[in-house]
């Protein structure tokens, strides 16, 4: 598995009911994404900027999502394109489940 992280820079800060306003509308989007096992939005304290958190089955995954197209619409709609980071995750802890999970 692989993480992504990308954060936008927003060009005002927002609040957490912005936030929270814009993030229900795109989640539908993100629901039996093929290769998506879970995506975080979170907005900084400041409200400055806005990450997505996705953990994905593989990178291939995640750049089938990250498209030419798809970044256009996330970046009209946070005012920025976003920086993406994607990390190697070879290790889960899962409180829920009361499992660690090892690649």
């Amino acid at each position: 598995m692989i993480v992504s992280i990308l954060t936008y820079k927003l060009p005002r800060r927002w609040t957490v009911e912005e936030a929270a306003a814009v993030f229900k509308s795109t989640a539908p989007k993100y629901l039996r994404m093929p290769g998506l096992v879970r995506k975080h939005y979170c907005l900084t304290e400041a409200g400055d900027r806005v990450e997505g958190i996705y953990l994905w089955k593989s990178k291939a995954d995640a750049e089938a999502c990250y498209t030419a197209q798809w970044k256009a619409m996330v970046t009209a709609r946070y005012g920025a394109a976003p920086e993406i980071l994607y990390a190697a995750v070879p290790v889960t802890v899962d409180n829920l489940r009361e499992a660690i999970e090892v690649a």
